[in-house]
């Protein structure tokens, strides 16, 4: 028998690689672990606190990087911030209200909103066994996780401190404020998170984190469609409120929520498993 052709053993040493390659990642069933792991229950509050987390990482940087530094650059942010004669973006409350409708929009059954024992809106005041946690979270600051007999959905309720003092400021100085001694640091309410089920798997947790991603982002959106309708519209790009008259297009924000919340999400996310 004649020898084979050396460019022909490689063809078929490359063939069965190829073979082998398509067994272990295309047809080959899964190992029972990987195949497992998204059936794992994951209790509810540990979600809650993998989004509060996300969120508090959104808030910072709205109110710190947009909102503080953006008024010293010459921006302005107002609570009528909709209307159509005024040219601003939204408070940091209003952030928060600007996301909660978008994660509504997308129709995930997971509820967001901010509360108080003295809301400026009479709206968001905490009533019957949401007050009586929040009470409890006052004296302590520690998140209450219970579920909630009058609405029968789970609910978390974590501290809304005034992180700056503008803050504070803002609620002590308006006309529709019960109460106007606030200071810088003080919890002033309780950001509210609600859904149905006790526990869900890991699947429905990612799908939970990208979806409130998703509502951070019209949010912000939001905010610079509003921008672009502005006598002088700041520039949109990679430049932030601290390098002058700018602010982030909306991939530029979403990276740096990303690049300060995704080691810490990854962590609850893993620890809840």
């Amino acid at each position: 028998m004649s020898a084979r052709p050396k460019w022909r053993s490689a063809l078929a040493l490359g063939a069965l690689a190829v073979a082998g390659i398509s067994y272990l990642f295309i047809t080959a069933p899964p190992p029972l672990e990987a195949r497992s792991i998204d059936a794992r229950a994951i209790p509810i509050h540990r979600v809650f606190a993998m989004l509060e987390a996300e969120n508090d990482h959104s808030r910072a940087l709205w109110t710190q990087e947009i909102v503080e530094r953006g008024k010293e650059s010459g921006l302005t942010f107002d609570e009528h911030w909709r209307d159509a004669s005024v040219e601003a973006g939204p408070l940091p409350a209003l952030f928060l209200r600007e996301t909660a409708r978008a994660l509504e929009r997308r129709g995930v059954r997971l509820g967001l909103f901010l509360g108080s024992r003295f809301p400026i809106n009479t709206a968001n005041r905490f009533t019957g066994a949401q007050q009586a946690r929040f009470t409890t979270l006052e004296a302590t600051g520690e998140p209450q996780v219970f579920f909630d007999p009058t609405t029968r959905l789970q609910t978390a309720m974590f501290s809304d401190r005034a992180v700056v003092d503008a803050c504070a400021s803002c609620h002590n100085t308006h006309a529709d404020s019960p109460k106007r001694d606030w200071t810088q640091g003080a919890i002033m309410g309780a950001t509210t998170w609600i859904y149905p089920d006790e526990r869900i798997d890991v699947r429905r947790a990612l799908e939970l984190l990208a979806a409130l991603r998703t509502a951070i982002r019209s949010a912000y959106t939001a905010y610079l469609d509003k921008t672009r309708t502005f006598a002088a519209p700041p520039v949109i790009g990679t430049r932030w409120p601290r390098d002058g008259y700018a602010v982030p297009a909306a991939d530029v924000f979403m990276r740096e929520l990303s690049r300060r919340s995704s080691d810490a999400t990854l962590c609850d996310l893993l620890e809840g498993m």
